[in-house]
């Protein structure tokens, strides 16, 4: 899942991204509205956890945009200010689901977690494939009943593969998917994770390598 945290309290974005790259999410950061905006037009991203009251470009304009361009991802709003009101106002500019401030680290999870399952095509909470089982929401992965015990980036990459249901997913795909913007396209990241990840699933091989393609389950 590819996040974007829009928040102007740089401490707090941090803590967010920290957090959920801890569940094998690739997450970058915007602090303005502006540097949001910008990276929109280049990244697709899953899900946005935005912060409704943003220097520049506000949050609210941000979710006006995006329900304008009819765009996928998928927007979970923070603020500050959680009555009623303000939760109607912001699902009716556009936004997905709405937490307010202070939150449960736990809860932001979760909702991130809901919203990236709804994002076209949508995909079930567990994966399964050639004897592969991964579960999303616990973060678990097994295979044949075996546990693996899976860095975030192997899991971002097994993640991936078994969504593609059998087609071949491109090292750059892998990049765009599992890393954050400040992935090197020139890194050899992908084939050492892929080299790591294999040797956790074990035999008989089930990643193939498609030459000049990719890879694919």
């Amino acid at each position: 899942m590819r996040v974007l945290v829009v928040e102007d309290h740089q401490d707090l974005a941090q803590v967010i991204a920290r957090g959920l790259r801890r569940w094998s999410m690739a997450v970058d950061i915007a602090h303005t509205g502006d540097a949001a905006w910008e990276r929109l037009e280049v990244n697709d991203y899953d899900v946005l956890v935005l912060d409704r009251d943003l220097p520049g470009v506000s949050g609210d304009e941000i979710c006006r945009r995006l329900a304008e361009a009819g765009a996928c991802s998928r927007i979970l709003m923070l603020t500050a200010a959680g009555d009623l009101a303000d939760r109607v106002a912001g699902l009716r500019m556009g936004a997905d689901d709405y937490l307010a401030k202070p939150f449960e680290y736990d809860e932001l999870v979760a909702r991130v977690q809901a919203l990236g399952r709804r994002v076209q095509p949508a995909l079930p909470p567990v994966l399964c494939r050639a004897g592969i089982s991964l579960d999303t929401g616990r973060r678990t992965a097994t295979r044949d009943g075996r546990t693996l015990s899976l860095a975030p980036k192997e899991f971002a990459v097994l993640h991936v593969l078994l969504a593609a249901g059998g087609a071949v997913v491109s090292a750059e795909e892998l990049l765009e998917r599992a890393w954050d913007e400040h992935a090197d396209p020139f890194t050899s990241a992908v084939r050492i994770t892929m080299s790591k990840l294999r040797a956790k699933l074990g035999d008989p091989p089930v990643i193939v390598t498609v030459p000049g393609a990719g890879y694919r389950i």
